[in-house]
């Protein structure tokens, strides 16, 4: 009964072809959340994946509704003893839309198929594959400690993370008492690197907007009516252009943080963002002056013009375009406040002269800027752990780059928020041809069984 027992047990399951034979399962079911037509599957895949391998580990479990959500939501809990600290574990059974047909030859979103040293397949990084790693390790922790984990034990799985979460902020808060724990380890989102073990402290919020020009109803000839009548695409780009530099640096002062905290400055001094030989080549030169591509990244706010049109851009006419329009967004980390973004937008363009420019938010859901701090004694206590199992330096990220429902977790149920993510940033999670290298599901269930083996240890931190 030792940690590294509990190590080989995981690493077994994964040698033996037994966790590739039961992902090979989840990413047969097509739970695209933004297709109304797979409501039943996302339902069908907790009640006939996740339920019962959750009530074989022990844990007791409820299925929970809201009206906002596209799917159920499937709460689990294990309480051993009520002296011992709670760990609550989080992921999404519901993918992005599959793309079924822009997949590469031979290859499938609902199938999972090896290739070279890579597993494809929908769901296989995002998140199926890292929920299936966490409570695998579980599994193995729990059947080389004699049936007891040592701590007590909150999950949840929810089907709606693709649409931004609808419901989950309203759920977690109802059942804040329920949800209670001391601290959230997770998995999502990818690591710093294929090779490097990571851990992210939580997330950078994000606004999606949208800038509109009308004009006026309908085009008018460019050669009559050119010259005296405003063009709202030369407008709209104008106001967008006034938003950053000519090399992306943030103008709006109320978009971007006072400064980098000392903690993350250090936290990221030895992270180098690697997409691998897929990903594309950083422009050093974008962005704000005097910060590396990490610290662009993970402690500072970037902007983004994510799609533009005027006029009919498939088939041009000698027309002056009646109306413009843009859908931007704006990440933003820990110190923006999000509720004056839209706001301080509107001031910005009224003194610059833009009060043409119609501003509305695109997307209801905003998740909000979180971050554990990084001299939290857990923090040093899960990166010892990873590099106990992995002999390896992990990588801390104070917050990950792209969004996810932390603040939730950390707000609203009040609790320390630790991601371990096992994935990396070329895996095309949004695209078609998702993958992950073979090596870094392996490595991950056995660096997940050294940490639930250390949770149970009377040395973890004191909560």
């Amino acid at each position: 009964m030792t940690r590294a027992k509990a190590i080989a047990h995981a690493l077994d399951y994964f040698d033996s072809g037994s966790f590739k034979s039961d992902l090979s399962r989840l990413v047969a079911m097509p739970t695209e959340s933004q297709n109304p037509e797979r409501a039943p599957v996302l339902a069908e895949y907790l009640d006939t994946e996740m339920r019962p391998l959750l009530e074989s580990l022990g844990f007791t479990c409820t299925v929970l509704t809201h009206p906002k959500a596209k799917g159920p939501f499937l709460f689990a809990q294990r309480i051993e003893d009520e002296g011992l600290p709670t760990i609550f574990g989080y992921g999404h059974g519901d993918v992005i839309r599959g793309l079924d047909a822009q997949w590469a030859e031979g290859l499938s979103p609902w199938a999972l198929t090896e290739r070279g040293d890579r597993w494809y397949g929908r769901g296989v990084v995002d998140n199926k594959g890292q929920h299936l790693i966490n409570l695998s390790a579980l599994k193995s922790v729990l059947e080389t400690r004699g049936g007891k984990l040592g701590f007590n034990a909150k999950y949840l799985i929810e089907m709606g993370e693709e649409c931004g979460s609808p419901g989950l902020r309203e759920l977690c808060t109802e059942q804040k008492e329920l949800f209670k724990s001391d601290v959230l380890i997770a998995s999502d989102g990818p690591r710093l690197n294929a090779e490097r073990p990571t851990i992210f402290l939580g997330a950078r919020g994000g606004v999606t907007f949208d800038l509109t020009i009308n004009a006026r109803e309908g085009g008018h000839h460019s050669g009559n009516w050119g010259g005296i009548l405003s063009d709202p695409a030369i407008q709209l780009a104008h106001a967008i252009a006034s938003i950053t530099s000519p090399t992306g640096q943030i103008r709006i002062h109320e978009w971007v943080p006072k400064e980098l905290p000392a903690a993350v400055r250090k936290a990221l001094a030895d992270c180098e963002i690697d997409g691998g030989p897929d990903g594309p080549t950083i422009d050093r030169e974008w962005g704000e002056p005097g910060l590396s591509p990490a610290e662009q990244v993970f402690g500072w706010c970037s902007f983004d013009v994510l799609a533009m049109k005027s006029g009919v851009p498939e088939t041009p006419v000698n027309a002056v375009p009646p109306s413009a329009w843009a859908r931007c967004a704006l990440r933003f980390v820990v110190g923006i406040d999000p509720d004056d973004v839209m706001p301080a937008l509107r001031r910005h363009f009224d003194r610059h002269g833009f009060g043409m420019v119609e501003v509305t938010k695109a997307r209801d859901a905003v998740f909000n800027a979180t971050r554990l701090d990084p001299d939290d004694p857990w923090v040093e206590w899960a990166l010892a752990s990873l590099a106990k199992s992995t002999n390896k330096k992990p990588a801390l990220l104070p917050n990950l780059g792209g969004g996810l429902p932390n603040d939730i977790f950390a707000d609203i149920v009040g609790m320390r928020t630790i991601w371990v993510p096992h994935s990396y940033p070329g895996c095309s999670q949004h695209a078609p041809n998702e993958h992950v290298p073979v090596a870094i599901p392996r490595e991950a269930l056995g660096l997940m069984a050294g940490l639930y083996w250390d949770l149970g240890e009377s040395d973890r931190p004191a909560l």
